[in-house]
């Protein structure tokens, strides 16, 4: 049974680009759909999102950026989590887009404001404590000018956490898609960060939190 989860989500993550930002034009539709695979509440044994979102150590009034939200796997915990902040669930489909706002009005999240993103440019409404990226780094071109650009939208003291495959991961895209966490590190310092933190309870994706130097 897990193993056919692992499958499944495999597909999700290697098929569903519309989730990610990304420099190929991809039109993706039927977020409802998608949802069932990103939101499967099996998903939850390996993603551990409710620690991933503890170890952000956001406070109550923090304005957090989801960028790659798709179907709000993240972004919603992430609204529960600052109920006095506001959250940015960021897409450059429109489809998800839709469906963000649509599950934001069903699950009674007032501060949960989708955003339509751009390929090159996340386009974050005002500035932000942190930003999340999981499973969405290895779409992202030209990531050294984009997270260079995204630096100038964090507020002092904000941090970039990033969370992705490793190279041995059973799930997530072919190996040829991956990007390692030792090129992260060194993308981002080329980007102007330094890294601030790094966890290691994820069983498949490496868990990085950079800070701009």
């Amino acid at each position: 049974m897990l193993r056919r989860l692992f499958a499944l989500v495999l597909l999700g993550f290697t098929v569903a680009l519309a989730q990610t930002p990304h420099t190929h034009e991809h039109r993706f539709s039927g977020a409802e759909r998608w949802a069932r695979v990103f939101d499967d509440p099996a998903r939850d044994r390996w993603q551990k999102p409710d620690d991933v979102i503890a170890a952000l150590a956001l406070a109550p009034d923090a304005t957090v950026a989801d960028i790659g939200a798709g179907t709000g796997y993240f972004a919603v915990r992430l609204a529960r989590a600052v109920p006095k902040g506001r959250v940015y669930a960021v897409d450059i489909e429109p489809d998800m887009v839709r469906y963000l706002g649509e599950r934001a009005q069903r699950e009674q999240l007032a501060n949960l404001q989708p955003v339509r993103g751009k390929p090159d440019d996340p386009q974050l409404p005002a500035p932000v404590d942190r930003v999340l990226i999981v499973d969405t780094y290895h779409h992202i071109g030209e990531r050294v000018a984009y997270f260079g650009r995204l630096r100038e939208r964090l507020k002092p003291g904000g941090a970039v956490a990033i969370v992705d495959f490793t190279l041995e991961s059973p799930v997530g895209p072919p190996r040829s898609a991956r990007v390692a966490a030792d090129v992260v590190r060194a993308e981002m310092q080329r980007a102007g960060y330094a890294l601030a933190a790094q966890h290691d309870f994820l069983p498949h994706q490496y868990f990085l939190v950079f800070r701009p130097r």
